[in-house]
């Protein structure tokens, strides 16, 4: 069965591991998931991910979440643009989530870029979600 928004899924599985306390949570893998669980990472807010072929032809990327003092680090992720309604925006229309505490995440025509990477490189695109 297909999946109508991959990502999507991705980030509720992040979010249902973290109410639930998961130290790990597992995904379907793809290039495209693995670009943002990078951008993730780089900001600080998962350990690590790692991709694991479960069958031959078939992997699963396993995401390490982070907690800080017992506390979940991510306590808001959002998906923004869907598969219904995609949202896209220029650098300088790009506002701050939480007055710079938390990042969007955008796909931009140099890669999945957080929102600081692609002010420093000065290209929009499509946000993808928010994190804080």
């Amino acid at each position: 069965m297909t999946m109508s928004d991959p990502l999507g899924d991705m980030l509720t599985r992040i979010r249902n591991g973290q109410s639930a306390r998961k130290d790990v949570v597992k995904s379907p893998a793809s290039r495209f998931r693995s670009d943002v669980l990078e951008v993730l990472k780089r900001e600080g807010y998962i350990r690590d991910f790692s991709s694991v072929e479960m069958r031959p032809g078939i992997y699963e990327l396993k995401i390490e979440l982070k907690y800080h003092e017992g506390q979940p680090v991510i306590s808001e992720i959002k998906r923004v643009s869907r598969p219904g309604r995609r949202v896209y925006s220029k650098i300088k229309d790009l506002r701050q989530i939480y007055n710079g505490l938390g990042i969007s995440i955008l796909s931009t025509p140099r890669g999945v870029l957080s929102d600081l990477e692609a002010r420093e490189a000065n290209v929009g695109g499509e946000v993808l979600c928010r994190v804080f």
